[in-house]
């Protein structure tokens, strides 16, 4: 019941001896997710205990992969060398790099995207949450105690609104739950999510959370359309937001008409989306949409 990560993923953590890193990596062990090693090549051959646990630091993700068989890493690197951390990934070919930094240069998140297609490695984010299968793995920085196991897949741009519509259908649960970030440049888009979760058999409905500027969600309900059988129920943010600026997200422009929350909406809607227009009401449409098939 899960897409991208399980109770099985052998999860490595880049940049897991900052701070940042050594926080996160201590609630991603507490949610039950196999941490099986960081990297930091300075500090290759030294372990950090986690409330009595021994991770060991590995000079490389290769290393990290060849002693322990890791499949996700989850980077935690500051913006100026998350390029390196990224291709350095990609060059390893692990199957999954879920990149947390934000304020990565967009020409850099262009090349190491680019270059991930290339190796085969799937990219998540950047600026993103990450992603959780609750009870089984949660790799990033999403609250693994609001919400539990179920039926609905989620994929969103916003992080906050992420947290807020697994808090508000805690008492269904989820399948799985991917922030896939709001730059305007990213490794996994809505579609990606959406195929993947057409494909789980415990699936049973999708959330859809984007927000206002580019086509990204238009792009997706042309998807839905023609790909996609289960129900997909829908929230944009913006929808007051003033026409013309730049909100938020550094992907979340506004062009005339183009990339409005209305017009997105519209799209959705027109594919058979039911759309909210706030994540309350959204959360009320999924337990309708379940309720009545």
């Amino acid at each position: 019941m899960a897409i991208y990560v399980t109770k099985e993923s052998k999860v490595l953590v880049q940049g897991m001896t900052g701070a940042e890193g050594m926080k996160h990596t201590r609630r991603m062990l507490a949610a039950g997710t196999d941490v099986v090693g960081g990297v930091n090549p300075r500090k290759a051959g030294q372990s950090v205990d986690f409330d009595g646990q021994a991770v060991p630091v590995f000079g490389s993700v290769a290393d990290g992969m060849r002693a322990t068989g890791a499949d996700v890493t989850v980077v935690f690197v500051p913006p100026a060398f998350a390029k390196a951390a990224v291709m350095e990934a990609a060059d390893a070919r692990i199957p999954l790099a879920v990149v947390i930094t934000e304020g990565i240069p967009v020409h850099d998140t262009v090349a190491f995207t680019a270059h991930a297609r290339r190796t085969g490695t799937r990219i998540i984010g950047p600026n993103c949450p990450g992603l959780i299968t609750p009870g089984q793995s949660d790799a990033g920085i999403i609250p693994a105690d609001i919400t539990k196991p179920g039926p609905i897949g989620l994929v969103s741009k916003s992080g906050t609104l992420t947290y807020q519509l697994m808090h508000e259908l805690r008492d269904i649960g989820f399948s799985t739950c991917v922030g896939i970030g709001g730059d305007p440049v990213i490794g996994t888009s809505h579609i990606d999510c959406l195929a993947a979760f057409q494909d789980d058999p415990d699936t049973e409905l999708v959330v859809l959370i984007g927000e206002i500027g580019g086509d990204a969600e238009e792009r997706a309900a042309a998807h839905i359309r023609d790909h996609v059988t289960k129900p997909v129920v829908g929230y944009i943010a913006g929808f007051t937001a003033p026409e013309g600026r730049t909100m938020g997200h550094a992907g979340a422009i506004v062009s005339g008409s183009a990339g409005t929350a209305r017009a997105k909406q519209q799209a959705l809607e027109a594919a058979g989306v039911r759309v909210g227009r706030t994540p309350t009401e959204t959360a009320r449409l999924v337990l309708d949409t379940l309720r009545t098939g």
